[in-house]
């Protein structure tokens, strides 16, 4: 059935016709009943938003399956022939299944960790394509790498590639088809919802062409209303005008944008719900705040709040999850071998001076949190109170204490600082989460209580076992120049100055540069 169309009078408004359906005042009863219905209404799109989630999450999965399977089985059929096909692939499902499970709690990870099953969608068809790549060829890369150290030798790294790189074209390919159906479904719908606009300023005229532009959305603009004179021919009214002309263009939305006061907004509410529209409000914000590349600001709620987010600080979620993640795979790694080395450690400390073998102490870490710093014990039992005594010796600039020559320093333990061995017992810092593998180093607490305001932008971030210091000025008496590469490292993060960082690190052990 068709649009029906009604022809007004000069006045903008019909003379004749059933008047709408109106509503008693709001009363107390009424504000209740109102109330509750926004709670079912957001406990519904919450269950909705979270189907969704799950749906797309199961999606991913069985195209996974498909292309790995596929990949697979014409990876098996090409170097198999006849009647060996199913004997040979039956001996490798063990290992098809164990790559199949990674590869895609890998994928859903990373998928997680970008916003992908995030709804709705803010950003364009090309960067959700361009991310679904990325995360796919790094899970792909984890995989190859899980698979080369645990010998899954029937799983080829060939076969791994060719799973990835058919992966990124299915899965980018089925959302690109998604985005396409619903623009179509929503396009060629007859269930579109008439809109009528209170406010024809800039932000009610930007609103009107972008629905008009983004007919996939489902609403077609009906008019304006506005309170003040305007050139614009679709001004239908004033706000008061708000039933006959619902009436007349067969409303069923009203979207808010005038900067009025509340007594504007409130009357428009009231006549809305009389009359069994749905309204909405649009902020009308300064300046250019709507203009690109503003105009994706999403609405988040905190607690029952509803906030619309201007600036978000951009954060590498995907780079720190993989940081994380080579973090634990690293430390695991490195207890695992230093095992031994560390044991014969603890026991010549305790062989060498009275006291415990390991030292800990507490330190500042991201965003200020204080944890347990651990290392092998280097000094004399009770070397922290004698620190106070010793400051005015110190031999480095600013809230940086060190001496090399320190009298409370052990004979052993001068011998495991020249090779960093005092600090291999901070991998367990680094399983716990408190610390990572590069990173600023973190200071005791009294010299942190001598930081400027500017040198707290070094705890921005995790500390960590090295860093730039550590291999480029670790002998540089200068607190500033610490604090100077300390924050390029922090401004100028990414994995591959992670991975320069942890090759440089062993050659300047090997010099034997520690103090």
């Amino acid at each position: 059935m068709g649009t029906r169309h009604v022809e007004l009078p000069p006045s903008g408004f019909p003379n004749s016709g059933p008047a709408l359906p109106v509503l008693p005042p709001v009363g107390k009863r009424d504000k209740r009943w109102a109330s509750q219905l926004a709670r079912m209404r957001s406990s519904s799109l919450e269950s909705a938003v979270w189907w969704m989630q799950v749906r797309s999450v199961l999606e991913d999965i069985l195209l996974l399956i498909v292309s790995v399977y596929t990949v697979f089985y014409l990876s098996v059929l090409s170097r198999t022939s006849g009647i060996r096909i199913a004997e040979t692939f039956s001996a490798s499902q063990r290992e098809f299944l164990s790559s199949l499970f990674l590869f895609t709690t890998f994928t859903v990870l990373l998928f997680a960790t970008a916003s992908l099953y995030r709804f709705p969608q803010i950003g364009s068809s090309l960067q959700e394509c361009r991310t679904v790549c990325w995360t796919t060829l790094l899970a792909t890369l984890l995989l190859s790498g899980v698979s080369y150290v645990s010998g899954m030798k029937p799983v080829s790294q060939a076969t791994i590639v060719g799973a990835g790189l058919l992966n990124c074209v299915t899965l980018a390919g089925w959302r690109l088809l998604k985005r396409r159906f619903a623009f179509l479904s929503r396009r060629q719908s007859k269930s579109s919802r008439n809109v009528l606009i209170v406010g024809a300023g800039r932000t009610g005229q930007q609103l009107a062409r972008f629905l008009e532009v983004n007919q996939q959305l489902g609403y077609r603009v009906r008019g304006f209303l506005d309170q003040h004179d305007h050139k614009e021919s679709r001004v239908l009214g004033r706000i008061e005008h708000l039933p006959e002309v619902a009436r007349a263009h067969f409303v069923d939305e009203v979207l808010i944008t005038s900067s009025a006061g509340h007594d504007l907004v409130s009357e428009v509410v009231v006549e809305a719900r009389r009359n069994r529209l749905d309204v909405k409000i649009v902020p009308d914000l300064y300046d250019d705040l709507w203009d690109e590349p503003c105009a994706t600001m999403p609405v988040e709620y905190v607690g029952k709040y509803p906030v619309l987010v201007l600036h978000r600080q951009p954060i590498p979620a995907l780079g720190l999850f993989v940081k994380r993640a080579l973090d634990i795979v690293l430390a695991s790694l490195g207890l695992v071998l230093a095992f031994p080395a560390m044991l014969a450690i603890g026991i010549a400390i305790k062989l060498d001076s009275p006291g415990p073998a390991l030292y800990t102490s507490t330190r500042l870490g991201r965003k200020g949190l204080h944890f347990a710093f651990f290392k092998f014990r280097t000094m004399v039992n009770g070397a922290d109170s004698m620190k106070h005594r010793l400051r005015n010796a110190n031999e480095r600039q600013g809230p940086f204490f060190k001496l090399a020559d320190d009298p409370r320093m052990t004979r052993l333990g001068r011998f495991l600082r020249k090779y960093s061995l005092d600090e291999l017992p901070q991998l367990c810092n680094v399983l716990k989460g408190d610390m990572s593998l590069v990173g600023p180093r973190p200071h005791p607490l009294d010299d942190c209580e001598l930081y400027r305001l500017e040198h707290l932008r070094r705890l921005d971030v995790t500390p960590g076992i090295t860093g730039l210091w550590q291999i480029s000025s670790r002998r540089d008496p200068s607190f500033e120049k610490s604090m100077f590469l300390d924050l390029q490292y922090i401004e100028n993060w990414s994995l591959w100055m992670d991975f320069t960082i942890l090759l440089r690190t062993l050659p300047a052990v090997l010099r034997a540069e520690g103090q």
